[in-house]
Parts: C-alpha cells; structure tokens; sequence
C-alpha cells in the first residue's frame, strides 16, 4: 500500500513539473490575468499570456503556444487602454515562440494594467497585444 501511494506521489510531482515546464500554471501559482497575444502592426503574434503570482513576485508567463514572426528589437512589456507604457519594460523578447519567463520587478505594479504587450522599440509600434483579465 506505501509503495502504491509513493508511486502515486512521485507520479504527481512529476505530472506537475511537466505542465510547469509546459508553461501551464501548477498549483502554488495562482493566476492573476491571462489572455490571448493578437498580431499588430502587420505582425502575426499568437498564443496564451498569464500573470502568475509566485510568492512575492509576480511574473508574466508567455505560454508554449506562443509565437511572433520576425521583428526587430521586440521587448516584453505592459500597457493599459490601448497604450504601451515604456516604463514597464520586462526586457528583451528571449525568443519568438515557446514558454516564456519573465520577472515584473517591484517597482511596476502589475495590477495597473490591463495589456501585455510585445513592442518594437526601435520603431516604436506594437507587434502584438494581449487584453488581460
């Protein structure tokens, strides 16, 4: 019975950290916002975005079915009411598809905005938008 409720056990934590790096939220990360990525600018941009709460921090999660076709200098970043803040900047986009990580550092308050956005700073237009709720 110990050996069937260890392996059961053993079982789940690897199920958990398969959707984990499936870029699913897991239990322990609750969901703040999510949403789905919309092209713009002429860019096809796709795929699911959550807010997730991991202790004290809050991160943005670019899930695995996330794509971007190519762009220039594309960064990650928040807006609210159809309008990029250029101060919510989480960094360069690491990649143009797959599950994504990024750390919203204390100073931005997440909670303000209501769009994740992924913006081309060098000419200053987006490439995709995702609405959050």
């Amino acid at each position: 019975m110990i050996s069937v409720m260890r392996s059961a056990f053993v079982a789940a934590i690897f199920g958990a950290m398969l959707l984990h790096s499936a870029g699913l939220a897991t239990a322990g990360e609750p969901v703040i916002a999510s949403g789905i990525f919309a092209g713009k600018s002429g860019h096809d941009t796709t795929g699911g975005v959550s807010l997730v709460r991991n202790g004290a921090q809050i991160v943005v999660i670019l899930k695995k079915n996330f794509s971007l076709d190519s762009a220039p200098d594309p960064k990650v970043g928040f807006g609210r009411n159809s309008e990029y803040d250029p101060s919510s900047k989480l960094g360069h986009l690491r990649s143009t598809d797959g599950f994504q990580e990024y750390v919203v550092p204390a100073a931005i308050d997440a909670t303000k905005y209501d769009e994740v956005y992924i913006w081309c700073e060098r000419f200053n237009v987006p490439l995709g938008v995702a609405k959050i709720r």
